[in-house]
């Protein structure tokens, strides 16, 4: 079944492209037709292309990977990160951090001074300190809150970059290709789709077609972490029944033994007693 039907992408105006005379000729393989000097995207291929990126998406977060959301146009911010959240994945909704890939453990050491703010706060140092160090604490805090507060359980490169608007993101394109990280990306007529691992042809510049590309892509994932957490209650309860088979094996030898034991006990007191018939007879 697909994640997307034709009507639901149609009502979402995902089709419209841009004007023609801004398009680039790369995308020429994913636009239907011209009219009034828009060229429109084949709905067709995009149904095929949100099904193809959200089964890659979707064995991502089964195997227990991050994917990194970047969208930090005014139509994308909020949309991206009121969906994203719901499915505990990182996202990108301000500027973004130049050398946030290719420079990880630099932001990762802006992360953990935000925590470490946290930590004096609630140590009661904060309190401790003068007026004027209060403010210019708490301002680095809410500037470090704002651009990495939602990357802040992102301890590792990401497994995979989703992008809204490939040619405003181009930065973040250029550092996940440098680390060979697999681009998902919503493409519109006017980009270039060369870069991008998996290309979604969609206007990107309309909050509903954003929506509903990015609600099928955290479905997916949502199903991905919801089998993966299944498999690893199956595996729980699996290892479960093993140990209760191994304290039970220890028990049964142990019976055995004691069986054994007295019959060999048995033997033992049955045999002077045969001996005696036998001297009983001779006599």
């Amino acid at each position: 079944m697909p994640r997307t039907d034709f009507n639901q992408l149609l009502e979402a105006g995902v089709h419209f492209g841009h004007l023609k005379r801004k398009w680039n000729p790369k995308m020429a393989p994913y636009i239907f037709m011209e009219k009034n000097g828009i060229h429109i995207i084949d709905l067709h291929k995009t149904v095929v292309k949100v099904d193809e990126a959200a089964a890659a998406l979707k064995q991502i977060a089964k195997s227990g990977r991050r994917i990194l959301f970047v969208a930090t146009k005014k139509q994308a911010k909020e949309v991206v990160a009121e969906k994203v959240a719901t499915v505990n994945m990182p996202y990108v909704t301000e500027r973004w951090p130049g050398g946030m890939l290719t420079n990880f453990p630099t932001i990762r050491k802006a992360v953990k001074k935000m925590a470490t703010i946290d930590k004096m706060t609630a140590d009661g140092t904060y309190d401790n300190l003068s007026k004027r160090e209060k403010l210019q604490i708490s301002r680095q805090r809410a500037k470090l809150e704002k651009n990495l507060g939602s990357i802040a359980d992102l301890t590792r490169l990401p497994a995979a970059l989703f992008v809204v608007d490939v040619q405003k993101e181009q930065n973040a394109v250029k550092e996940a290709k440098r680390l060979s990280i697999p681009v998902f990306a919503m493409v519109d007529t006017c980009c270039d789709p060369t870069d991008i691992d998996y290309v979604i042809p969609a206007n990107d510049d309309a909050t509903k077609s954003i929506a509903v590309i990015i609600d099928a892509m955290t479905q997916a994932i949502a199903e991905g972490l919801t089998e993966r957490k299944l498999e690893k209650d199956k595996e729980a309860e699996e290892a479960a029944a093993a140990g209760k088979d191994k304290e039970a094996k220890p028990r049964i030898r142990k019976s055995v033994k004691v069986a054994a034991s007295e019959d060999f006990a048995e033997e033992a007191a049955e045999q002077p007693a045969a001996e005696e018939k036998k001297e009983e007879t001779a006599e």
